[in-house]
């Protein structure tokens, strides 16, 4: 079959479109790839959980479906395996969303094996709102096959799935969308220039079935996930960075306690 100029230029268009926040296509299973001594792989993978199902609550009240993001009371389980919980700590419950304080079911497995075992069977059960997911490294449980299983499951129940990759390489895998994160200077406050800025990342999206790869600097303004074209895409100059708005490592505490909200 032959595709006509105009169908080209589609298929064109559709191959350089950019990701951006609030996307209502956003893939079920992705994976993020962060160093352990920062938190920033779950920061993020909180972030983009939060932003899914935020637009996941607008779509349905556009369809005038009964499900809102104030009626979804839906849990969100958050699977480690033993080493994730010695090199960043566990999910802190203050430090989480207001909204996802009383759902987070924790799970803390022993091995990458029995991670992956969890992860499988949340993504199987359609009364959880997402999963969340952190391993370190790269173990030889989480190969391709086991990969393919977690993106079938998740696709088949409907369960989006972030998976944090801490200190791990890019492997072979089927996730259809994979960041690398780092934390990046937070912008200096409105009102309060002594105070913590607004949790913020450089984030490089360098696979994704739908969208080219690109970098962006995402923020988590006042809940909601923001993002910005990097200096690296768009060259330009930018303030110095405040040293106090730097992310630092936490032991012990929250991986997710970026989030204000």
């Amino acid at each position: 079959m032959r595709l006509s100029a105009n169908d080209i230029a589609a298929l064109s268009k559709a191959r350089e479109a950019r990701w951006r926040p609030a996307l209502t296509d956003q893939p079920l299973h992705s994976e993020v790839f962060a160093s352990a001594g920062d938190a920033s792989g779950a920061g993020v993978a909180l972030a983009l959980a939060r932003d899914a199902l935020r637009t996941q609550a607008r779509t349905a009240r556009e369809a005038e479906d009964p499900l809102t993001e104030a009626d979804d009371r839906r849990q969100v389980l958050w699977v480690q395996d033993s080493r994730a919980v010695q090199r960043s700590g566990r999910p802190y419950r203050h430090g989480l969303p207001q909204e996802l304080r009383d759902r987070l079911i924790h799970v803390e497995a022993k091995t990458p094996e029995d991670a992956l075992f969890a992860l499988e069977e949340g993504l199987r059960c359609r009364d959880l709102a997402c999963v969340i997911g952190e391993i370190v490294g790269n173990p030889r449980a989480l190969d391709f096959t086991a990969s393919r299983r977690l993106s079938l499951a998740a696709e088949k129940h409907g369960v989006p799935l972030w998976l944090v990759r801490l200190e791990a390489e890019a492997d072979l895998s089927s996730a259809r969308m994979r960041w690398r994160v780092e934390a990046s200077p937070s912008a200096h406050p409105r009102w309060n220039g002594d105070a913590p800025g607004a949790p913020a990342w450089k984030a490089e999206l360098f696979r994704a079935r739908s969208h080219a790869p690109g970098e962006w600097i995402l923020s988590n303004d006042d809940g909601r996930l923001r993002a910005q074209r990097s200096v690296a895409n768009i060259g330009g100059d930018t303030a110095a960075p405040n040293p106090r708005d730097l992310v630092r490592a936490t032991v012990g505490r929250s991986l997710a306690a970026y989030a204000r909200a």
